[in-house]
């Protein structure tokens, strides 16, 4: 199954919806700490695994890291661990903060 993306614009429209997938940070607690958007859940790329025994496969869930790289790799990690809708955020928290949201900081 090929990796699905979800654009920053996307997000813009799935996070309104009181259905929306949820939405993991896979960036260091620091980082998260720094910046993250308030409906995102902090499971560091090194504690992934905790999603792969107590989340259910079935759920939606968007990917999201800083650039998108570590999103990417744990989002291909889920599909081959049985999650059937595991999405990469799209140029991550950085690309929302350019193309979406301007008051979200940088680093």
């Amino acid at each position: 199954m090929a990796l699905q993306e979800v654009s920053p614009a996307d997000w813009s429209t799935l996070r309104a919806r009181p259905d929306r997938p949820r939405l993991i940070d896979v960036r260091e607690p620091w980082e998260f700490n720094l910046v993250h958007l308030p409906e995102a859940e902090n499971v560091p790329m090194g504690e992934i695994y905790s999603l792969t025994a107590g989340y259910d496969k079935s759920a939606e869930y968007v990917i999201i890291c800083h650039h998108g790289v570590r999103s990417a790799n744990v989002c291909s990690l889920l599909m081959a661990f049985g999650f059937k809708h595991a999405r990469n955020f799209a140029g991550g928290l950085d690309a929302w903060s350019r193309m979406v949201d301007p008051s979200v900081a940088r680093y």
